[in-house]
């Protein structure tokens, strides 16, 4: 039988749920779903393909494309045609979308930095370091 430590368990599900919740008021204050968020982070170094940014964000590519859709119809997102393939297309972010961008993430810093406040900073620095070892690879 697994030994589980609830303790643990329970303490990283209320952080989740504590900055999830942080999470969907900024975006909220920006007129922002969390996924779309999470698609201008994606977007802010690097030009994926739809098929690329749909693993990313672990959706349908139907579902990705509405998502696009609504950010390009806002001037926060670009597609910009594939030279080998019609049918395909990178997306970009705008000048637009960046500026949004910057404005959501040092939003989002502010709160983290607010929750971590308590922390000596060589605890915050811990804390990071825990993090990405248990992040899996493919979300680092």
């Amino acid at each position: 039988m697994a030994n589980h430590d609830p303790d643990l368990t329970d303490g990283l599900f209320q952080l989740s749920f504590l900055l999830l919740s942080r999470l969907t008021r900024i975006a909220g204050d920006h007129d922002l779903s969390v996924v779309q968020v999470r698609l201008l982070g994606i977007l802010r170094d690097r030009e994926p393909g739809m098929l690329e940014l749909a693993r990313y964000l672990d959706l349908e590519k139907s579902s990705l494309s509405g998502l696009v859709d609504r950010a390009e119809k806002r001037g926060l997102v670009e597609r910009i045609p594939s030279t080998d393939d019609r049918r395909a297309a990178t997306i970009r972010v705008t000048a637009r979308g960046r500026k949004l961008t910057r404005t959501v993430a040092d939003a989002v810093h502010a709160e983290i930095d607010a929750l971590a406040a308590p922390l000596p900073d060589a605890d915050r620095k811990r804390l990071a370091a825990l993090v990405w070892q248990v992040l899996p690879a493919e979300k680092k």
